[in-house]
């Protein structure tokens, strides 16, 4: 099987689709210029069939490599018979390929090895036979001076068998599917902890049993991390009779007095081989599984989140929260450059309202600020509220955003190297204000771990979270685009063909050189080839510069073919840009070449209707109930305005505009089974909410969106 036919097996993807995929990664082209700009040669498949071939090709390359080290150990060991190495060449299972190879894995001295050393193997092979019915007299002529009885004998004979039947690549794949259909994972209290702080959280797991293959992946992951956090103990088992009897069915084959001691080494090689090693297996199976659930939600979450509605170039007035050390406020221009800092204190226990009321004022004024930004932290109502009450000259909108993550990225070295001479609390607000004019280009800047809208991203396979969310983060930056000119360097190492060092190169060109003036420019960076130009080009914008076709998604290979569409209707390149009426008149037949076909040029003409035009929506204010300002002031059936802030497998959080957010649990999100949060909530949606339970003293709001 090629890697063509093993990815097609999986996919069910036509092979031609495949096959130009595939060459086109392995000609190092990003999964954003693919999705958009190879439709014709891939067969229009989306970014999701990309990422998958592309996945399933460096599995079977993993594959590949791991057969090869495989068929070389046993070989150099001289046990490679043609037999094994044709099941070993044809196999593309990895455990398959596993238990081939468990008979010849290097490990450290095992019961069976001490017996074969004392020469019990023949006596093994007799009574795996089954035909002798005294074992006692053929166990008697393996006696020596190191095997002193018939019992000694027939152990070590047992030793052996037992390690036989764990090798037996059939046994091992009959008991997976028993565990896979049958194992139950339970948890009990560890007594000792039971009673120490944080061992409350995870009440629910001292005593509990589930299903494993019916467990919800958020279950799970909270009962291993109860475990990692040494509260409980987890076991995944089956019923132990129902597996050995498997077990026997494919062993003994008679009745004779060698069936005992078969069925013997049979439970000694459950307990002491197989079951450790099948539900180890089974929990590392449903672990990743779950792993996979998690991450799954975190990117979704995540890309919802980058793609949330921006405000705009607009100046903006951002507002760090507090009570004791004050509000943070920072004026930024339209490019997100600070303007001005200052500290107010309008709350307990300083109450200066109105003298912050005249700064608010005068900053406003003095730095023509059109938005107000404040973070949803530490006294962000009680803020809101007093802004609100200002008498400003002009109308303002005033936003509430989320300030996840805001510290994190204060203390980093982007945000040093950006503010070196102002501390953490204005880098702070900073990103607060940022974040209201464009989330992607801010948010970016920060570990996607830190921004708060996943589960148990701490629990999961660490490796592939950040592969996948690296994945998520370059979709949403190339669906949107750059200003190439503006873009920070966080920004430009996400784009399609860029990375991080030539990011810094671009950003080092650009201080060095002045604004790009044409994409072409690019060239012009040091180390930035032909390739690299090629994935990038399409996705970043020049605003304004030289060829007006440059603040497109249109790709500098198809300014030709726009260049004769214009010629042949007579009319200027600029001219048919935006001009529906002209566009219409296209035959899209005709422009067609070798490169793009009919696929590509009808994007072509999508896009030269509406160029440059960003995907998001417009940022929208949003009024929370102004009677609620805190937990205290929720009452059961209390029908409220809200904000989904985050997104689990079991359900959402929705922010009321107080400290705690409510949980709207999975059944509670409409009328009917829902099998998807997804499907019924998205992140940053407006909802309307019923309360249903308050639990004060442990800070818990129950809320439902069937009112």
């Amino acid at each position: 099987m090629n890697a063509i036919q093993f990815i097609q097996k999986q996919l069910h993807i036509s092979d031609r689709s495949i096959t130009a995929t595939v060459k086109l990664l392995s000609e190092d082209c990003t999964i954003p210029f693919i999705s958009r700009y190879r439709k014709d040669a891939t067969g229009n498949l989306d970014e999701v069939q990309i990422e998958q071939i592309a996945k399933l090709s460096q599995q079977y390359d993993d594959l590949t490599k791991r057969k090869e080290s495989i068929l070389k150990s046993i070989e150099e060991q001289g046990a490679l018979t043609p037999e094994l190495q044709h099941s070993i060449e044809k196999s593309f299972d990895l455990q398959e390929l596993e238990d081939l190879y468990l008979p010849f894995k290097k490990r450290r001295k095992t019961k069976a090895d001490a017996a074969k050393e004392k020469g019990l193997e023949p006596l093994a092979k007799i009574i795996m036979s089954q035909k002798p019915n005294d074992l006692s007299s053929v166990a008697s002529k393996y006696l020596t001076d190191q095997v002193m009885s018939e019992e000694e004998a027939l152990q070590g004979a047992r030793d052996i068998i037992a390690e036989w039947i764990n090798e037996n690549r059939y046994i091992r794949q009959n008991l997976r599917r028993l565990f896979q259909r049958k194992a139950v994972v339970t948890s009990k209290v560890v007594k000792a902890k039971k009673d120490e702080e944080g061992a409350q959280k995870f009440s629910q797991y001292f005593e509990w049993e589930e299903s494993l293959n019916r467990i919800p992946s958020h279950r799970l992951l909270a009962m291993l991390r109860a475990e990692s956090e040494g509260f409980v103990k987890t076991q995944i088992a089956v019923d132990k009779e129902e597996a050995l009897t498997l077990i026997e069915q494919a062993v003994i084959n008679s009745n004779r007095e060698s069936a005992a001691q078969i069925a013997l080494a049979i439970k000694d090689s459950y307990k002491r081989l197989l079951e450790p090693a099948i539900s180890n297996e089974t929990l590392q199976e449903a672990k990743q599984k779950a792993d996979l659930k998690a991450i799954e939600i975190f990117s979704e979450n995540l890309s919802q989140l980058l793609l949330a509605p921006p405000l705009g170039e607009k100046r903006i007035l951002a507002i760090d929260p507090g009570f004791k050390s004050g509000c943070k406020v920072v004026c930024l221009d339209e490019k997100g450059d600070l303007l001005h800092n200052e500290t107010i204190y309008p709350h307990a226990p300083q109450n200066e309202t109105g003298m912050a009321m005249k700064k608010i004022r005068s900053m406003v004024n003095a730095y023509q600020i059109q938005a107000i930004s404040i973070g949803n932290g530490t006294a962000s109502r009680e803020t809101e509220f007093f802004i609100k009450k200002i008498a400003f000259d002009k109308p303002l909108q005033v936003f509430v955003v989320s300030e996840a993550g805001a510290s994190v990225y204060s203390a980093s070295k982007i945000a040093r190297d950006e503010f070196p001479r102002y501390d953490v609390t204005v880098r702070g607000a900073v990103s607060i204000g940022r974040r209201l004019a464009d989330p992607l280009a801010e948010l970016v800047k920060i570990d996607a771990k830190s921004i708060g809208v996943g589960q148990y991203q701490h629990d999961v396979d660490q490796a592939l979270l950040k592969n996948e969310l690296d994945s998520t983060v370059m979709k949403c930056v190339n669906s949107v685009g750059i200003n190439l000119n503006t873009a920070s360097k966080s920004l430009l190492s996400y784009v399609s063909g860029i990375g991080e060092k030539m990011a810094e190169n671009i950003v080092n060109y650009r201080a060095e050189n002045g604004a790009f003036e044409d994409r072409k420019q690019l060239k012009k960076v040091p180390r930035l080839g032909e390739k690299a130009f090629q994935q990038a080009a399409a996705f970043v914008r020049i605003i304004n510069g030289k060829n007006p076709l440059d603040q497109s998604a249109v790709h500098p290979e198809a300014y030709g073919i726009i260049e004769k569409m214009a010629k042949d209707l007579g009319i200027k390149t600029t001219e048919l840009i935006a001009n529906k009426e002209k566009i219409a008149q296209i035959n899209p037949e005709k422009y067609t070449n070798e490169t793009m076909g009919m696929l590509g040029i009808r994007d072509l003409l999508k896009e030269l209707e509406k160029p440059g035009l960003d995907p998001r929506k417009a940022a929208k204010v949003f009024e929370f109930d102004p009677n609620v300002k805190s937990i205290k002031n929720l009452q059961i059936g209390m029908v409220l305005p809200g904000i989904v802030n985050n997104i689990t497998a079991f359900g959402c959080f929705v922010d009321l505009g107080i400290k705690e957010s409510g949980l709207v649990h999975i059944s509670q999100l409409k009328g009917g089974f829902v099998s998807d949060v997804n499907e019924v909530v998205k992140l940053h949606q407006h909802v309307q909410v019923k309360v249903t339970e308050v639990d004060e003293a442990r800070k818990r709001i129950q809320l439902s969106m069937i009112l």
